[in-house]
């Protein structure tokens, strides 16, 4: 799930348990598939063949369901030029055409979270965001999955500008058993990072997940107390952070976008993850933010329970987003 770790690989998964996974993903994505393909079943009857209209119905749906302008032209065109040399005979036929679209722009983004099997040093998380985006909930849920995986897992409670942050991470911890290093509300976040890389390489963590406060992407002097945090982690660890994992609301669609590029702007963003699939029928903002931005995809929510956020993987998706069963 997590790359190459120092334990060894946990057993497979029991065929039975990959059912109720893949179960949990289509259900969260039911919402974004009923707005994307919903009409399709009336649009292809059985033995129905495609035309222009077809077509025009798949565009719309895309759109609707936040793919974006670009990145539904790309599909639409690509689907238009099989049609014109009549590879689109039928519903399967446009059924296995859209898989292969879809897959053509989630396969470079579709790339787990690596983290190597012999580290001297923590493996630093550095976890960035909007107010409101589910950012420290999904820091717990990755500490509680990586702890449960077996590694040495410790957090730090980054977020000092919302009291609230603090304590919800503490009963993460608590729920975890993963040590939670904190200080008093108010405190500077870049301190409170530096004492927890520090304790983490004192006790010989794996890895270190560091929250943040939740910014918007407008304040600079937020902004600016990223790239700080990012100064004082490299006076212990010059490679530190190894991964700056930003967190992106599904539900407000396009405006994804907008934060992301701002995000870019400020730090090194290597990795995204995209919460809240599930309460939203805009779900396809995930294939804007692919073709757009070209950034890994580690995670995606689809769900309140730990299990429900995961690690995304491309060809689940796509099998799920079309998945035909109620």
């Amino acid at each position: 799930m997590f790359g190459l770790f120092k334990r060894d690989k946990l057993p497979p998964a029991s065929s039975q348990t990959s059912k109720g996974l893949f179960r949990s993903l289509r259900d969260g994505l039911r919402r974004t598939r009923e707005n994307l393909f919903g009409g399709l079943s009336r649009l292809l009857p059985v033995g129905g063949k495609i035309d222009a209209a077809t077509l025009d119905a798949i565009e719309e749906g895309l759109l609707l369901a936040d793919v974006g302008v670009e990145a539904t032209a790309h599909i639409l065109s690509r689907l238009r030029l099989r049609h014109k040399e009549q590879r689109l005979t039928d519903a399967a036929a446009l059924h296995q055409a859209l898989r292969e679209e879809l897959l053509s722009l989630l396969m470079p983004v579709s790339q787990p979270l690596q983290i190597p099997r012999e580290r001297d040093a923590p493996f630093v998380i550095l976890m960035v965001g909007v107010n409101g985006a589910g950012k420290t909930t999904t820091l717990g849920k990755i500490a509680s999955q990586m702890k449960a995986a077996g590694l040495n897992v410790i957090m730090a409670a980054g977020d000092t500008f919302r009291a609230a942050a603090v304590e919800q991470l503490q009963k993460w911890g608590e729920r975890s058993q993963v040590p939670v290093i904190a200080q008093a509300a108010g405190a500077d976040a870049a301190s409170v990072i530096y004492d927890a890389l520090s304790a983490a390489q004192t006790r010989r963590a794996d890895v270190l997940l560091a929250d943040t406060a939740g910014r918007l992407h407008t304040r600079d002097n937020l902004m600016e107390e990223l790239k700080k945090i990012r100064r004082v982690l490299t006076k212990l660890d010059p490679t530190a952070p190894h991964e700056v994992l930003l967190v992106l609301d599904a539900t407000i669609g396009q405006n994804a976008l907008t934060q992301a590029r701002e995000f870019l702007a400020a730090v090194r963003v290597t990795g995204i993850a995209l919460t809240k699939m599930d309460g939203t029928a805009k779900g396809g903002i995930l294939i804007a933010v692919a073709q757009r931005l070209r950034i890994p995809v580690r995670y995606i929510g689809v769900g309140e329970q730990i299990d429900d956020l995961r690690v995304f993987n491309a060809e689940e998706f796509v099998d799920a987003l079309l998945s035909q069963d109620s």
